[in-house]
């Protein structure tokens, strides 16, 4: 079947399209309509034409990632070309296209303006096809007035701006995906610090493992580590403590809650504040000691009427002893963090008010492993929780970034049935209520939590090498992306395709260059350089192995 034919009798060199520079034959024309499988059939000869254009977005027309218009009626329908395969003798290319949104067409010049996304009407086949000019992406990609960051470069332009609606991109939640070494951690960065430009008395909490970003945010941000943290061990829930001082597995896990359970509440309720409170819970932030908490368990130990033996007494007992005994837990189970610090602790922590330092770095590298995913839980809860006893006051939103989400929201193969993992699906799936904003930063989105991906309103994902985590991208983004994700294993680094609620069509963008000072600390080691370099080993191990004993920095 001739295709060219079938397309109604296309002509190239007849059908004109003002575009606002010197007027542009046709491609080609439509030749099947069926929603988000439409097909385009595409002059081969015009495509090499068009190659060699000066405008970079015309020269890219019919290719695999631009983009091109259809006219219907007195409106211009911008697609995405998501595939091409060779048609008939070899004359033309059959297009599979995703439709992007349309705008109207002005009178005088044929350029797009008012452009919306979502389709209104289809175009009927034999329309022609025409390319889309740098002045029509300028118009597609336009900020429309809201309020916006500028992030990098439309590709294929050299000069159309990127922006993300800031508003949208916090309020449904956002999550940065990258194969290591794509530049992920400079555009977290790159993101953040242009949010913290526009709005220096914002309230930012950024869970930072690998103590990067400290570097990053020194001149415009807070950073906390063990050594200033300063975070109470009363602020953790029933469920934390027992993450923290719980040893046994099986029954006698259950067995050694419940004596948790009755000696916390003892210990809380012998606080003044406790008197205050009507129903004392064993949750409720109430300081106390935790020799309040030993002696407790041990006078419990020495009831006659007490069902059991002493061992599950003695395990508790010990394990607090032994925890308030490390050192590598004095951030948080101190002696001197007794007193009621929980208003100091938030305001510092959620930058309650900025004072021009809108962010919060919570670097958690020092922190022993055994007990990271409860620190970050105690964090993320306590955003949680203030959101939502924070009802009825001025609202104040907060913006929780957690760097490595696959470690702290395991998919249901690798999941733990960690507290943090709980609180962070619950603030994925119902923060947007009350003011709080998750942002979402991994290399492996398939090794996280399946409902917690698909709760992010904007996905920006650099180059993925994995085929799973290709995959499992493409399953959370709209239909009309997935055309788009199909580029993703060929991005280059500082390349992004960001689709979903934060910008007005999916784009494809090249990142901005950071100034050296305000990029995070996540340089690749140079093994040819590093590896010539000699002298001072001796030095350099006595200081490293002083460090290890004692688990300082």
């Amino acid at each position: 079947m001739d295709l060219a034919n079938h397309a109604g009798a296309f002509q190239p060199a007849d059908t004109k399209a003002a575009t606002g520079h010197a007027a542009l034959p046709a491609l080609g024309a439509v030749i099947e309509i069926a929603g988000s499988n439409s097909q385009l059939w595409l002059e081969r000869a015009q495509i090499d034409l068009l190659g060699q254009d000066a405008d970079p977005s015309v020269a890219m027309a019919g290719q695999v990632g631009s983009q091109v218009k259809i006219k219907v009626g007195s409106v211009w329908l911008v697609a995405n070309v998501r595939s091409l395969c060779l048609d008939g003798d070899g004359s033309g290319v059959r297009a599979h296209i995703d439709f992007l949104g349309e705008g109207d067409e002005e009178r005088l010049t044929g350029r797009i303006y008012n452009f919306r996304r979502g389709v209104t009407r289809y175009p009927t086949p034999g329309t022609p096809v025409h390319p889309v000019t740098s002045a029509d992406m300028k118009e597609i990609y336009a900020a429309d007035g809201r309020p916006s960051i500028e992030i990098g470069t439309v590709y294929p332009t050299r000069n159309i701006r990127g922006a993300l609606f800031i508003d949208a991109l916090l309020g449904k939640h956002f999550a940065l995906l990258g194969s290591t070494g794509t530049g992920k951690s400079t555009s977290a960065a790159l993101i953040l610090h242009r949010i913290c430009d526009m709005a220096p008395e914002g309230h930012i909490v950024m869970i930072d493992p690998h103590g990067e970003y400290a570097a990053a945010f020194k001149g415009n941000g807070a950073i906390y580590d063990v050594s200033n943290l300063a975070m109470p061990y009363w602020l953790m829930n029933f469920e934390e403590h027992c993450e923290v001082f719980l040893t046994s597995t099986g029954s006698n896990r259950q067995m050694d809650a419940d004596i948790l359970a009755k000696c916390l509440l003892a210990a809380k309720a012998k606080n003044r504040l406790a008197e205050s409170v009507s129903k004392l819970t064993v949750d409720a932030p109430i300081p106390y000691l935790l020799s309040d908490l030993t002696n407790l368990i041990q006078l419990e130990m020495g009831k006659l009427d007490k069902a059991g033996d002493s061992a599950p007494y003695m395990r508790l007992k010990t394990k607090i002893d032994e925890i308030k005994a490390d050192p590598r837990y004095s951030f948080m189970f101190s002696g001197m963090l007794v007193a009621d610090t929980m208003s100091d602790f938030i305001a510092r922590v959620f930058r309650l008010p900025g004072d021009g330092k809108p962010i919060s770095i919570i670097d958690v590298s020092g922190v022993p492993s055994e007990i990271t995913s409860v620190v970050v839980a105690v964090l993320s809860r306590m955003v949680f929780d203030f959101a939502i006893w924070a009802r009825g006051e001025r609202q104040r939103p907060v913006l929780l970034v957690c760097e490595e989400a696959h470690r702290y929201v395991p998919n249901e193969r690798n999941a733990d049935g960690s507290s943090v993992g709980r609180i962070l699906s619950r603030i994925a799936k119902e923060g947007r209520k009350y003011g709080v904003s998750l942002g979402l930063i991994t290399q492996r989105p398939s090794d996280l939590a399946e409902g917690v991906l698909s709760q992010c309103g904007t996905i920006i994902s650099m180059r993925l090498n994995n085929e799973r985590d290709q995959a499992f991208v493409k399953a959370a983004m709209p239909e009309g992306s997935r055309g788009f994700l199909d580029s993703v294993p060929a991005l280059r680094n500082r390349e992004a395709i960001i689709c979903g609620e934060g910008v007005s069509i999916p784009i494809r963008v090249s990142l901005d260059t950071l100034e050296e000072h305000r990029r995070p600390a996540s340089g690749d080691p140079l093994f040819s350089e590093l590896w010539k370099q000699t002298g001072g080993e001796d030095e350099m191990l006595g200081r490293v192995i002083k460090r290890w004993r004692s688990q300082g920095r």
